[in-house]
């Protein structure tokens, strides 16, 4: 009984992240080229919120206690959209620290440095 209830929350998960069109902007947003959005992004979760309040006024004005569900989701969603702002700004600043910290050692050296280092260093190499 575990093992299917495992499997099935499995496939569910996956097709979520495949279909659902929050989680494939979530997930363009954590690449590299779609960090630079993810503060523009939790401005998303406006249109949520107010799409969970409206759906909770009509429960209150007597519609169906389904739309709980849905207000559930909304607010969910707009959870993430929230959350993966500053997220996606301490990723880009870590990875713009690592590109600034890689960029000097991917220049080619001129020849006429490497001429200089090595008029410099040519007491330090072992006699031929």
């Amino acid at each position: 009984m575990f093992r299917i209830i495992w499997v099935i929350s499995i496939h569910l998960r996956n097709f979520m992240r495949r279909y659902m069109p929050t989680n494939i902007l979530l997930d363009a947003i954590r690449t590299r080229r779609g960090l630079k959005w993810g503060v523009p992004a939790m401005l998303l979760a406006i249109p949520y919120l107010v799409a969970a309040s409206t759906c909770t006024a009509l429960i209150d004005g007597g519609a169906s206690r389904w739309l709980y569900v849905v207000a559930l989701v909304c607010i969910w969603n707009a959870l993430k959209f929230i959350v993966i702002g500053p997220v996606s700004v301490v990723v880009l600043l870590k990875g713009r620290n690592a590109e600034g910290r890689a960029w000097p050692r991917q220049q080619p050296r001129s020849p006429r440095s490497s001429k200089k280092l090595y008029e410099q260093n040519k007491q330090l190499l072992p006699e031929t």
